[in-house]
C-alpha cells in the first residue's frame, strides 16, 4: 500500500495541474510559456532521471532511494503550493519530476523482488492500475480540489499531508533490503541525459509553438546521442541500463505493446478532454467525472484477471485491447451528434475493462521473463517507455485532433491502429 500510494501521487501530479491552469495564470499573473513549464518541467524532469534514479537503487537500496523520493516530492508539493511567483513554481516543479524520478522506478523494483507467484500478479495488477488510471484520476481530483478549494495552492498542498503520513508509517511497513552495491555508470548518464534532454523538451513544447524550427534538429540530436548510448552500455563493464535484457523471451514485444497501448490511452484520454470541454462546454470537472465509467471497468478487469485460469491469460492482451479499440471507435462514432451520455457508459466501461486485460497481463509477463538482477533494468525501460509514449502520443493525436476539432473519428481511427499492432505484439511468444 506505501509503494503504490506513493506511485499514485507520481502518476496524478502530471496531469492534476492542467485544470488548475487559468487559476495560476490569474494568482501569479503568469504567461502562455510559463504556463508550458508549470506542466513541462515536472514531465521532463522524470522522463531525463528515472533511469539513472532506477540504477541509483541498485547502488543504494531501492527501500532507501524511495523514500528519498517520496521526502524530496512532499518538500517539493509544499515548495509549490506555496510559490510566491511562476519561476519559482516552475523551478519546483522541475525539482518534483527529479524526486519522482528517484521515487517511481523502485516501486516496481520493490514489487519484482518481495512478492512472487499469485501475491506478484495481485501487486502488479494494481501497480498496472495506478500507472494507467493516473493521468484520469488526476483530472478528476484536480477539478474536485481547485472547486472545493477555491484555489489552485491546493493541488499541490494535498501532497504534504500524505506524503509525511507515508514517511512516518512507511519504514515500519518495508523490511529492510540486502543490496549489492553497484557503480554508478557517470558518462552513461550523461549521455542518456543529454540524449533525453534534446528528445523529450521538443516533445514538450513544441505542439503548443506550433513546432518552431529548433524542435526538429533537436529531435535528430537527442536520437543520434540515444544511439551512442545503447552502444555504450552495450559495451561498459557496468551499464547504467543493462540492455541485454533485450534479448531475453517476449521483453522487446511486450515493451512495445505495453507503450503502444499506453500512448494510445494518453492520446485518446487528451482528444477526449479536449472535445469535452472545447466542443460539448463541459467544465473541468465535469469532464474528468466523465471518465468514471472507464476506471471503474479497468479496476474490474485490473483486480479480476489473476482469478482467471492460466490457459484463458494467454490470449487475454490481445482480446483486450481489441475491445478497447472497439469500444473507443464506437463511442468516437455516436459523439458525431453530440454526446450520447447513455450509450458512453458502458463504452468507457468496456474501453477501460479491455485496457486493463490488455496491459495488467503483458506488465506481469514482462516482469517474469526477467531474474531479480535485471529487475530495476526492467522497471526502468517500461516507465522511461511508457512515459516517453505519452509524451509522444499527446504531441501526435493533438495535432491530429486539432485538426479536425469537431470530430473524434481521426482520432481513434490512429488508437485502434496502435492497438491492433499491440494486440499482434503480445502474441509473441
Amino acid at each position: 500500500m506505501v509503494l503504490l500510494t506513493g506511485q499514485t501521487m507520481v502518476s496524478m501530479d502530471g496531469s492534476i495541474v492542467a485544470v488548475a491552469m487559468p487559476d495560476i495564470a490569474e494568482g501569479l499573473h503568469a504567461s502562455g510559456s510559463l504556463l508550458q513549464l508549470v506542466t513541462g518541467g515536472y514531465v521532463f524532469a522524470l522522463a531525463v532521471l528515472v533511469v539513472t534514479g532506477a540504477r541509483l537503487g541498485d547502488s543504494y537500496g531501492h527501500r532507501t532511494m524511495f523514500f528519498l523520493g517520496l521526502f524530496g516530492f512532499t518538500a517539493s508539493s509544499l515548495a509549490c503550493g506555496l510559490a510566491p511567483t511562476g519561476a519559482v513554481l516552475v523551478a519546483a516543479r522541475v525539482c518534483q519530476g527529479a524526486a519522482a524520478a528517484l521515487l517511481l522506478p523502485q516501486v516496481l523494483s520493490l514489487i519484482q523482488l518481495s512478492f512472487e507467484g499469485a501475491a506478484r500478479a495481485r501487486a502488479l495488477g494494481l501497480y498496472s492500475m495506478v500507472l494507467a488510471l493516473g493521468v484520469a484520476l488526476g483530472q478528476v481530483a484536480g477539478g474536485v480540489i481547485v472547486t472545493l478549494g477555491g484555489s489552485w495552492r491546493p493541488i499541490f498542498l494535498v501532497n504534504v499531508p500524505v506524503g509525511a503520513a507515508l514517511l512516518a508509517i512507511g519504514p515500519r511497513l518495508m523490511p529492510p533490503e540486502h543490496r549489492k552495491a553497484v557503480r554508478l555508470d557517470l558518462p552513461g548518464v550523461v549521455l542518456l541525459s543529454c540524449g533525453m534532454v534534446a528528445l523529450v523538451v521538443p516533445l514538450v513544447l513544441g505542439r503548443e509553438q506550433h513546432w518552431p524550427p529548433w524542435t526538429w534538429p533537436s529531435m535528430a540530436t537527442g536520437c543520434v546521442v540515444l544511439t551512442i548510448f545503447c552502444v555504450y552500455e552495450l559495451r561498459t563493464a557496468s551499464p547504467l541500463l543493462d540492455l541485454s535484457v533485450l534479448r531475453r523471451p517476449f521483453i522487446k514485444s511486450g515493451l512495445f505493446a505495453s507503450c503502444a497501448v499506453m500512448g494510445a490511452y494518453s492520446g485518446f484520454l487528451f482528444a477526449l478532454a479536449l472535445y469535452l470541454q472545447n466542443v460539448l462546454g463541459f467544465s473541468p470537472l465535469h469532464a474528468g467525472l466523465t471518465f468514471l465509467p472507464y476506471t471503474a471497468g479497468f479496476a474490474t478487469a485490473g483486480l479480476g484477471w489473476t482469478r482467471l485460469p492460466l490457459p484463458m491469460r494467454t490470449n487475454l492482451p490481445a482480446w483486450g485491447l481489441l475491445t478497447f479499440a472497439a469500444a473507443a471507435s464506437a463511442l468516437a462514432f455516436l459523439t458525431q451528434d453530440g454526446w450520447p451520455t447513455l450509450s458512453s457508459l458502458p463504452l468507457l466501461y468496456a474501453a477501460g475493462f479491455g485496457h486493463a486485460a490488455g496491459f495488467s497481463p503483458l506488465v506481469d509477463r514482462i516482469t517474469g521473463a526477467v531474474g531479480p538482477a535485471q529487475a530495476s533494468s526492467v522497471s526502468a525501460l517500461t516507465n522511461t517507455g511508457v512515459l516517453l509514449s505519452n509524451v509522444l502520443a499527446i504531441a501526435v493525436f493533438g495535432g491530429v485532433y486539432l485538426s479536425s476539432p469537431g470530430t473524434l473519428t481521426h482520432v481513434t481511427a490512429l488508437l485502434a491502429l496502435l492497438l491492433v499492432l499491440a494486440a499482434a505484439a503480445s502474441r509473441r511468444r
